[in-house]
C-alpha cells in the first residue's frame, strides 16, 4: 500500500505535519458544531464526517470524495432531478480509467504544492547531523522538564551528553541520567552541538 512508518517522540509529535495539520483542522471544525450543544456531540459527527469530506482541499481544490470515487455524493441540496449527462457512466472499466486519471491528476496536484510549502518552510532552516558519540545541550523545555525550569533566570540547556542512537535525522537518543526520568529520545530542535573551546 505504500505506507511507511514515521517516528515521533513524547513531546514532539510531528512526523510529516500532514497528520497533525488534519487533526487541527478537525478539532476547530468540532468545536465549531458543538460549541451551542456540548452534549449530543456524538451526534453532530456523522455530519461533521460528511461535511469535511466534501469540503474541497486547498492544495488540489478537490474534496476527498470526488478523489476516492470519483463523484461528489448527493446532499439534501442536491436530490433534485438532475441532466442525463451529468450522472456518472455505467460502464465500469470506463469508470475505474475516469478514477485513476483523477487520481494521477491529484498526485501530481499534491507534489507540486508539498514541493512549494517545502520551499518556503526550508528557507532559513539549517541541516543538522550528529554521529553516535557526538557530544550536545539539550534544550529543556517547560513543558518536558518543569521542576527544571522553575525559575525565570534558570538555565534553559544542560549538558553536554553524548549521542547513543540515531533514531533519524531528526531523532536522536542520547545518554540522559536516570533522575531526569523522561524519554532520552530528543528531535534534533532541542539539540545543540557542543563545542568544546581550547585554550
Amino acid at each position: 500500500m505504500g505506507t511507511k512508518i514515521k517516528y515521533s517522540t513524547t513531546c514532539y509529535p510531528q512526523t510529516d505535519w500532514q497528520a497533525e495539520v488534519t487533526n487541527r483542522t478537525l478539532g476547530a471544525l468540532l468545536r465549531a458544531l458543538i460549541i451551542s450543544n456540548p452534549k449530543a456531540w456524538d451526534l453532530i459527527l456523522p455530519h461533521a464526517e460528511f461535511s469535511y469530506n466534501m469540503a474541497p482541499s486547498k492544495s488540489i481544490r478537490l474534496s476527498p470524495f470526488k478523489i476516492v470515487y470519483g463523484v461528489e455524493p448527493l446532499s439534501p441540496l442536491d436530490l433534485i432531478s438532475r441532466p442525463l449527462d451529468e450522472k456518472p457512466s455505467v460502464e465500469a472499466s470506463q469508470r475505474v480509467e475516469e478514477i485513476k486519471c483523477l487520481h494521477e491528476q491529484f498526485k501530481l496536484k499534491i507534489e507540486k504544492s508539498n514541493a512549494s510549502y517545502q520551499v518556503q518552510a526550508n528557507k532559513h532552516k539549517k541541516s543538522v547531523v550528529f554521529q553516535l558519540g557526538d557530544m550536545v545541550w539539550i534544550h529543556l523545555r517547560k513543558k518536558r522538564f518543569p521542576s527544571k525550569r522553575k525559575l525565570k533566570l534558570t538555565p534553559r540547556t544542560d549538558g553536554p551528553f553524548e549521542i547513543l542512537k540515531r533514531v533519524n535525522d531528526n531523532v536522536y537518543k542520547v545518554n540522559l541520567p536516570k533522575d531526569y526520568g523522561f524519554s532520552a529520545t530528543f528531535n534534533v530542535a532541542d539539540l545543540s552541538p557542543y563545542l568544546k573551546v581550547i585554550t
